[in-house]
Parts: C-alpha cells; structure tokens; sequence
C-alpha cells in the first residue's frame, strides 16, 4: 500500500466533505481556517492520505508548511491553533500516514509535529511528546439551567450578575468597528502577559474567511469597551479563540457576562460542547478561570519528529524575543512586530 499522498485541502472538495462526515473533525481543519493562515502568514496548507486520487476521501492529516529563515523549515498540524486531530479511522491508517511522514521529513524539514486532542503515535512512529497542555471542554447539553448550575457561585454566577448591575452593555457581531474595539483591548492584554499581539491582518482575515462561523462579542461600560471575546462555531462546536480586557475594569465581570451570552446563544442554537482551548500547564490562573465554569480537563500533548529540536511554544519564544519592547514600546510598535515575527512562529 503506498504509504501516503497528498492533496490541497483549500482546492479539493473531497476535504469537505470528509469535515462533515467525520466525527473529530473542528473549525481548524476547515478550508476557511487554512484560508486566513495562509493570507495572514503564507503558509501553505497540504492534506496527507492514504486515499487515492479518483476515489472518496476517508482519512487525512492537514499540516500548514511553514518556511522560516529564523526558525527553520517545519510541517504543523496546524500552526495558531489549538489542536487538530488527524483524521483517521483506526491504529493501522494512522500508523500509515505516520511512516509516511517519516519519509516526507527526509532532511528537507527542521519537524514535523502533529497536535491531536486523543490520538498517540505509537512508540514505532518515532514521534515524541514534546509539549503537554490542559484542554477544557464544557457539556452544552444539560441546557441553559443545567449549565449555568454547574458554574462556580462565586467566581462565575456572581460576576455574571454583578456585570448586570454595574450595567454593562453588550454589543455582538463583525463589523470593522467591533474588530477594532476588540483588537485595542487584545494589544492591551497582549502586552500585560508579555507577549506581543498577533497582528491585526490575522483577526480580519479570520472574520472575513469564516464568516458567520464567527463572532465578535464586547463589553462595554460607559461607552468604553472592558472586555471582549472571538468565538467561533463548526457543526455542534462552539469554540472559546481568544479574550482579553482592560484589568481596570476586571472586577466588573464583563467576561463572565459575554462568555454566559455565547453560551446561551449557542445551546439554543442546538450546540453540544465549548471548546475552551488549551492552557498552559503553568498559567494557574488560567486554568482555574476555565475550572470554575464546570469543564472538564483533559492533557493535550504535542508530538514531534524527530524530537530533539526544542520545545519551546510560539509564546515562549515571542515573549523571550521581545521583553524590552513589551516594557516600554507604542502599540504600534508591538502590532509592527508582532506583524514580523509571528509568520516564523506557528
């Protein structure tokens, strides 16, 4: 059996419809995703198989190729983005497509890494873990009632109704307006973890290629935006991307509220699960933040071949990279190099 081909998931229609008929598959294996990485940092999306040219597409792993004179070339599956599990019925295609990997490596790439949410190579594949993080999802179908009970008295039904007294507004969408008020609190919260912002490109081709799976929510106080949200949607998934905020105005709950809003939003519309993405292992704050709403953590590891080329994340490197600019720089001296560097980190 040929050990694996490869196809354009942005180009193949096969690739959709293997999303929609297979049970693992999220908003990151979607073409639209692959679209806005490929504007944003000109990535080019490739899909292996073991599936033939002329026939239905049943397996795949989507990988980004990622070529960087500062950080080596590399195969990711798939860069900025939380997880994404190959796609694949069964040990033996998975173990296929893994030696054909291998042979794909070749020298020709610094790694390839692959980030599945319950998949592990098998110790023949000679891929290793290289990076741990929590995953935490949350069970939409207990409903509204059911969930909202699950959360956390204090930290998350308080703060939910403390947003409502204080009067927060709350406005939803993907206007340009809305995407500028969110990304002016993403540059604030961005510099206060020390890490410079993705830049605005990324954001705007996010909304412009996903659409309606899309949306921007913020909360304002006094006509001053506070807090803000990214969700995104896929099939029965809604999914948490990104949150930032003026800590100023923490303590007034504005992320609990727009949190609360898309969840209630989503289970009406009949979805079953939030994803909350991954944390890092030593970001405990985090962590506890996405405890308190009811989740479920899980590990989520990272796997490498070959292994010893260093395990740094993006944010890790990022942050190391740019300390001095985070302390006293502009913003738009941040959003210029966060621009420049983030296309060599994925």
């Amino acid at each position: 059996m040929v050990s694996h081909l490869t196809t354009d998931p942005l180009l193949d229609p096969r690739w959709k419809s293997l999303l929609q008929n297979h049970p693992k598959a999220s908003v990151f294996h979607t073409p639209e995703w692959l679209e806005a990485l490929r504007r944003t940092y000109g990535y080019e999306p490739v899909a292996y198989t073991t599936s033939a040219p002329s026939g239905q597409l049943a397996n795949g792993i989507v990988f980004c190729r990622i070529k960087s004179w500062l950080t080596g070339h590399r195969l990711v599956s798939l860069p900025f983005s939380d997880h994404c599990e190959p796609l694949v019925e069964g040990s033996d295609e998975l173990r296929c497509l893994m030696a054909g990997l291998r042979e794909e490596h070749g020298g020709q790439w610094k790694y390839v890494e692959i980030r599945p949410v319950t998949l592990e190579p098998t110790c023949e594949s000679g891929f290793q873990r290289t990076a741990s993080f929590c995953f935490h999802s949350l069970d939409l179908r207990p409903g509204a009632e059911g969930v909202f009970r699950s959360f956390h008295k204090d930290c998350v039904r308080r703060k939910i109704r403390r947003a409502e007294r204080e009067g927060l507004t709350c406005e939803e969408g993907r206007s340009d307006v809305l995407l500028r008020k969110f990304y002016g609190l993403m540059v604030v919260t961005r510099r206060r973890h020390m890490l410079l912002p993705q830049p605005l490109a990324w954001f705007r081709n996010l909304r412009d290629c996903l659409g309606e799976s899309l949306k921007i929510w913020i909360a304002s106080k006094d006509g001053r935006a506070v807090s803000a949200i990214l969700m995104l949607r896929f099939k029965k998934t809604l999914v948490y991307k990104y949150a930032c905020s003026d800590a100023r105005f923490r303590r007034l709950g504005g992320t609990q509220m727009l949190l609360w809003k898309a969840i209630r939003e989503g289970i009406e519309a009949g979805l079953e699960e939030l994803d909350m993405g991954r944390s890092e292992v030593d970001a405990p704050g985090l962590i506890a933040f996405k405890n308190r709403w009811g989740s479920s953590c899980t590990t989520l590891c990272y796997w490498r071949y070959p292994a010893n080329t260093g395990a740094r994340t993006y944010h890790t490197l990022g942050m190391r990279a740019a300390r001095g600019l985070l302390a006293h720089a502009p913003g738009n001296v941040l959003t210029a190099a966060g621009s420049l560097l983030y296309r060599h980190l994925g």
